[in-house]
């Protein structure tokens, strides 16, 4: 078993960031034939709850360093949620000022926590998803020229780089180098293009297995379907050696395993990865698999009223 990893200690927020630790799905794993390991890396453990803080901060970061983004200044973006929960929590310890569209469908805890952060919120076609966000945020960066500084997390390199830094690295470390597969969803793609980057610099055999909904309109929140999508500009498809296509129901129905049998209350795309990872221990003798548990399911339940109806 690897090492847990210490708790950072951080002079401000930002450095709570990363480090997440890796749990083993061993009922999953019973399922599988062989010596097959199965590790879900909990990325709810950030400190705004998602793997997004990771991209969140290195653009952020890496925008001050260069001065597209001045200290007070403030920046939007389009988001389905965890990225602006991300950017929200963030700007509020660089002191930052943040705008973000999002559908007007994402789930209300979402919605309450990046108010409480104080970000503003404009909201987009639900019916449109994440790419009508995309959309109206482009609109507004070119309609109110110089108000903004627009990251584009879709388009942006400090995205990917991110995990290439920290995710890729740790889950080697943690794993002491034996992982041989990692599976992660496929929404902006920059978790599954700088976590396969760093692994596979570190060893060319590692497969990379990408999770995307196996049709355009589904319930995995934060993944796409990219053949009916807006296809991000950080996306290369080399940068994955397979992938799969999971439907909404067996997402749904792992993380809800997830919560009964393991103790992992995570989110839908969280369980559309371990399902992936499933599958791909099902066609193995042994290995070791990584797949990233996203955020916590409290992004999608909606809280009950002291003395409602139940």
């Amino acid at each position: 078993m690897p090492p847990a990893p210490s708790l950072p200690i951080g002079e401000t927020t930002l450095d709570l960031v990363g480090n997440t630790p890796l749990v083993r799905l061993r009922g999953l794993e019973a399922e599988v034939d062989g010596t097959v390991e199965i590790w879900g890396k909990l990325e709810y453990m950030n400190p705004g709850g998602s793997v997004k803080d990771r991209p969140a901060r290195q653009m952020l970061r890496d925008a001050l360093d260069s001065g597209a983004l001045q200290p007070g200044g403030s920046i939007i973006d389009s988001t389905s949620g965890n990225t602006g929960v991300a950017y929200a929590m963030l700007g509020a310890a660089l002191g930052v000022g943040v705008t973000l569209v999002m559908p007007s469908n994402v789930s209300q805890a979402r919605k309450d926590i990046v108010e409480a952060y104080g970000a503003t919120i404009i909201y987009s076609d639900p019916m449109e998803g994440s790419d009508g966000a995309i959309r109206l945020a482009k609109e507004i960066v070119d309609r109110e020229t110089g108000r903004y500084f627009y990251p584009d997390q879709y388009a942006n390199p400090s995205n990917p780089r991110a995990h290439e830094l920290t995710t890729g690295p740790e889950i080697w470390r943690d794993t002491r180098g034996r992982v041989t597969h990692f599976v992660a969803g496929l929404g902006t793609t920059g978790t599954i293009m700088g976590t396969g980057r760093a692994l596979r610099r570190l060893n060319p055999a590692i497969r990379i297995v990408a999770v995307e909904p196996d049709q355009a309109f589904h319930g995995l929140e934060g993944l796409k379907h990219l053949d009916s999508s807006i296809v991000p500009a950080i996306y290369d498809p080399s940068g994955h050696d397979e992938g799969l296509r999971i439907s909404t129901e067996d997402g749904w129905d792992m993380a809800e395993r997830l919560a009964a049998e393991e103790g992992l209350a995570v989110g839908y795309s969280s369980g559309a990865n371990a399902y992936g990872a499933l599958q791909v221990a099902r066609t193995l003798s042994h290995g070791v698999i990584v797949c990233i548990l996203c955020d916590h399911a409290d992004r999608y339940i909606a809280p009950r009223r002291l003395g409602g109806s139940r």
